[in-house]
């Protein structure tokens, strides 16, 4: 582990989380404008994501190299008041938990009893769906046979798929505008609504392309001022690289990982997905760009290792977003349950594990942090050189990697009615399902077991 490595790791495990409510503040202004009644749901939400990517603060720490986080700063957390809004009890169970707090601002409360229960408190999706139930249901509820159910959070258990690796948004942005021109509104009663969903989709693409531009942008600031020659060229690349993605689909290993962490930002920011958005087979994803790479003399395999250890901080800097209820008072984790997909079986069945596995494990071995989780498939092709370097990890004690048979997931989700290449092309995610990212979808959809 290099100088620079330490350094984030130490800021990652250090700071101390805290709730922040610049998301809550940004979608209230929003909301309160009236903006949203002029949209159909699905528009207004991605109007609503767009002025709270414009708005909202962009953070780049010293020394890192892929560059963004959920809230201000690291470890900052934001809350999502459209889906379940905190009470003042709440907050003061975060603030004070033994274990794993979230500490709060007397200003930050003051807000939350101010401005965002009163506005948010019959409207949130929470209190809708209450209003849905009936009595024997909320009795149930309140007796605790029912602890939390989606109440504070949305869907999320995605194994992300090779498009988000292999496009770009702008040409995303093509294909929605394609689905589009072939809606049929004369005879498909729900065109309309597909329309609307579309239309969403491209705000939403627009939204990510320019936020990862406010990042060039603060590159470009803090390069401008930065003494360091080194930091100075590496700012400037950083620059370089967010102007060209998302909206181009990456060229390198640097590029390729800073693509994704905008999506995954996008995602978790939009609305909280806990738990568990992640990149899934992470090592069949990044080993084109690590074979370029390293053929092409751009980045030794130690400047690789590098650049992912630096992606495995990203994670940590993110805890999961506080809870609400029975929940805030009861759970014990800041864990957002990403999960790191290693090994398997490629797409035409032969053993999936590469060069870029290897390094993989030497990154989890040596980071020990507790984002991301991390996991290996194991099947009847995988080498035993790659099980037994997984197992030196794992008796360790640090709990990481797990292992999860590929050859009964790809059974599981083939009963499930997937294709034999969609199912080795899933895996784990959360704690845990089994899942994947259909081929033929831009957008992730949940296979839930």
């Amino acid at each position: 582990m290099n100088e620079r490595i330490k350094r984030l790791r130490t800021q990652s495990r250090t700071a101390i989380p805290y709730l922040s409510l610049e998301r809550a503040k940004l979608m209230t202004e929003f909301y309160k404008t009236g903006a949203s009644q002029k949209f159909s749901v699905p528009v207004a939400r991605a109007q609503a994501f767009k002025y709270f990517l414009e708005n909202k603060t962009i953070c780049i720490n010293p020394g890192e190299l892929i560059v963004g986080e959920r809230g201000p700063e690291p470890k900052a957390t934001p809350t999502y008041p459209e889906i379940c809004c905190h009470s003042l009890k709440d907050l003061d169970i975060l603030n004070s938990r033994e274990k794993i707090p979230f500490k709060v601002s007397e200003k930050d409360k003051d807000y939350t009893r101010d401005v965002l229960i009163p506005y948010w408190n019959k409207i949130s999706i929470r209190e809708k769906i209450f209003t849905q139930v009936d009595n024997n249901w909320i009795d149930a509820y309140e007796a605790g046979v029912f602890t939390e159910f989606m109440e504070q959070r949305a869907p999320g258990h995605t194994v992300a798929g090779k498009n988000i690796f292999s496009k770009g948004f702008l040409e995303f942005k093509q294909e929605i505008h394609n689905s589009i021109s072939n809606l049929d509104f004369y005879n498909d009663p729900d065109a309309f609504n597909k329309r609307e969903e579309l239309r969403a989709m491209t705000i939403a693409a627009d939204a990510i392309i320019s936020y990862a531009k406010r990042h060039a942008e603060k590159a470009r600031q803090l390069a401008a001022i930065e003494k360091s020659e080194t930091r100075k060229k590496e700012l400037e690349k950083i620059e370089e690289i967010c102007d060209y993605i998302p909206a181009h689909a990456p060229r390198t290993m640097w590029e390729a990982l800073q693509h994704y962490w905008f999506i995954h930002l996008g995602v978790i920011m939009e609305l909280s997905t806990w738990d568990s958005f992640n990149p899934g087979r992470l090592d069949q994803h990044l080993y084109p760009f690590y074979k370029k790479d390293i053929n092409e003399g751009r980045f030794t395999e130690d400047q690789i290792k590098e650049l992912l250890e630096v992606f495995w901080v990203k994670f940590n800097n993110q805890p999961a977003p506080p809870k609400v209820g029975v929940t805030a008072a009861e759970s014990n984790t800041y864990t957002d349950f990403c999960n790191i997909n290693l090994g398997g079986l490629k797409e035409d069945g032969s053993n999936g594990v590469n060069p870029l596995s290897y390094i993989l494990l030497d990154v989890i071995e040596e980071m020990r942090i507790l984002q991301p989780s991390s996991n290996v498939q194991i099947s009847k092709q995988t080498p035993d050189r790659f099980l037994k370097r997984a197992l030196k990890i794992i008796k360790t004690g640090f709990g990481q990697p797990s292992i999860f048979n590929t050859d009964a997931i790809i059974q599981e989700l083939t009963r499930q009615g997937k294709d034999i290449i969609d199912a080795r092309n899933g895996g784990a995610s959360g704690c845990v399902k089994w899942e994947l990212l259909e081929k033929k979808h831009i957008f992730s959809r949940d296979i839930l077991i």
